[in-house]
């Protein structure tokens, strides 16, 4: 079985220590809805985080 994952929306935003603990509540509460959210420091920028929302 194939599993695809969609990008539905991704957000550049200022990093914060606590961003984290935000995308953990939002996968432990919405992942029986098939949402999964990424958080991952920009390339260009380490003081800049990039917020993704993806449907699984």
């Amino acid at each position: 079985m194939e599993s695809k994952i969609e990008i539905l929306s991704s957000v550049t935003v200022e990093h914060s220590d606590d961003l984290y603990k935000i995308v953990d509540l939002l996968n432990r509460t919405l992942k029986r809805n098939d949402l999964m959210f990424g958080l991952a420091l920009d390339q260009q920028d380490k003081n800049k985080a990039v917020f993704t929302i993806y449907r699984t």
